[in-house]
């Protein structure tokens, strides 16, 4: 296909927890970021009162616990640095995401490290339902993260449940699988689309691209997708180093650039789909008749002339762009098709290159014409 343009949570930070062993002090979750933590005894998780006014024979803090601190440091540092995947049983929910318990640390794991699989399972059911209701649900429950961020100095120990998920599912995808999909996030830039997986469950993300929405001109990709619409989409390329995938939507469909008029305009009976026409007969599109003269100083071809016009119902680009028709050479006779706007323009080649040949041509021109 050728073209005259071408386009183309927050993190809190970890507090211990309370293991299961000897009453002894401990830090709890603060309600908010700015208080300092206030010393309770660890009568059950989240509760207590102040040491000193709880049980006296509390051992110290630095003598109990800020060893076993220190291990669980190290051990998610060397987690991270071996990309474990591991299971963990989510505490709480909050507005950002999810607290769990790692050790005797507390760590987050913030709402867009989450699984898709969370969120399109409650959109499935309930297209209006928050994700903060959804987070709720998984309290209890445990999931499988990878550690995402490691800061004791700052207390921040952050996880990822979509690393964990890249890790498991990214090998199982390949170029050109089809998948069922559900769009999340819409950009100017293209949409995210969640990828449904035999599981049933939509376990990986990927990116279709603005270019890749449709074969229509697309201007604002919210005018073709929404978030929640379910979609059939084509993998088109897979990055392992940045965890990416790039999708197709419009590969999916038959490209309307790749056809004869035959589809654009119905032939009258008396028509004939080779007829030829001169440039006194038709209204050349602005800045094809250079091109063609152009077309005819590369080796290898030998004649231009001009088939039938039409106007079509939708418009792909406002620029002229030439297209390699679909429709296999016969007679040393290869078939473009030139648009601008809503009109169209056969243009037929006396040729003895191929498809390749030809392609490699017309780029050629496209450089040298402005």
């Amino acid at each position: 296909m050728l073209a005259a343009s071408l386009r183309p949570g927050p993190s809190l930070a970890a507090f211990p927890g309370t293991a299961q062993r000897s009453p002894v002090p401990f830090l709890p979750f603060p309600a908010r970021l700015h208080h300092r933590p206030v010393l309770l005894s660890a009568t059950a998780e989240g509760t207590g009162a102040p040491a000193g006014q709880g049980d006296a024979s509390a051992a110290p803090l630095d003598e109990v616990r800020l060893p076993q601190f220190a291990a669980d440091w190290e051990s998610a540092r060397a987690c991270k640095d071996q990309g474990r995947i591991f299971s963990l049983p989510v505490l709480r929910a909050n507005s950002g995401g999810l607290i769990v318990r790692f050790n005797s640390l507390q760590g987050f794991v913030p709402n867009p490290l989450l699984s898709p699989a969370h969120w399109c399972k409650a959109k499935l059911a309930d297209p209006k339902r928050p994700i903060q209701d959804v987070t709720k649900d998984l309290v209890g429950t445990s999931i499988s993260v990878k550690v995402a961020e490691v800061n004791e100095e700052e207390k921040k120990l952050v996880f990822s449940e979509k690393d964990a998920s890249w890790s498991t599912y990214s090998s199982r995808i390949k170029i050109g699988d089809i998948y069922d999909g559900i769009v999340g996030s819409v950009f100017h830039y293209g949409a995210f689309v969640h990828l449904r997986f035999p599981d049933g469950l939509y376990h990986l993300t990927g990116l279709v691209h603005i270019s890749e929405v449709s074969w229509d001109l697309v201007q604002d990709v919210k005018d073709f997708l929404n978030e929640g619409d379910a979609v059939k989409v084509i993998v088109v390329n897979i990055d392992m180093t940045k965890s990416r995938i790039a999708l197709s939507i419009r590969q999916l469909e038959e490209d309307p650039l790749l056809e004869t008029l035959d589809k654009v305009i119905p032939l009258e009976a008396d028509q004939s789909p080779n007829r030829m026409m001169s440039p006194s007969e038709v209204e050349l599109l602005p800045g094809l008749d250079g091109i063609c003269n152009e077309l005819l100083q590369e080796d290898g071809i030998t004649d231009v002339q001009f088939g039938r016009q039409a106007l079509e119902k939708r418009v792909v680009s406002q620029d002229l762009e030439l297209w390699i028709s679909n429709v296999q050479a016969k007679d040393n006779r290869f078939t473009l098709l030139a648009r601008a706007g809503r009109q169209v323009q056969e243009v037929y080649l006396t040729t003895s290159l191929d498809q390749e040949g030809i392609k490699k041509a017309v780029q050629r021109v496209l450089g040298r014409v402005p």
